[in-house]
């Protein structure tokens, strides 16, 4: 099948697609003799790996070891359990990160009095540059 095809298939762009390929995450596409990529089931699988992956929230350097994991058939369950625990980690922190965020802006909009004069506490907190740190 053609990219367009893979892409429609996969759940993800034409640009994605050839993206991954160019770092190295999906094997080069085989060309048809007027060069257009050619994409089979093995290809398929492994995008729609991808995609899952990133739809996880883990990132690129981290799909391509579980690519390699998962390509390698003696791997040990413990390294893929180890990269997984290592992103929850991540995102427990991000997590985190995201609720100071929410809170900051949650007493902020507490303390703005929404009315017709302009006198604004969220702007003048943004103006000052000590938001959120």
């Amino acid at each position: 099948m053609n990219i367009g095809q893979a892409a429609r298939q996969s759940g993800l762009s034409a640009k994605m697609i050839r993206y991954y390929e160019s770092i190295n995450l999906l094997k080069p596409a085989h060309r048809s003799d007027s060069g257009y990529r050619l994409y089979g089931a093995d290809d398929l699988h492994t995008l729609g790996f991808i995609k899952r992956s990133r739809d996880l929230g883990f990132s690129l350097e981290e799909v391509g070891k579980l690519l390699e994991l998962w390509q390698d058939r003696q791997r040990a369950s413990a390294d893929v359990k180890a990269l997984a625990r290592q992103h929850i980690e991540e995102l427990n922190h991000k997590i985190r990160e995201l609720g100071q965020l929410r809170d900051t802006l949650q007493d902020l909009v507490e303390h703005c009095q929404g009315d017709h004069r302009p006198d604004c506490p969220i702007l003048k907190e943004l103006a000052s540059g000590s938001c959120c740190h």
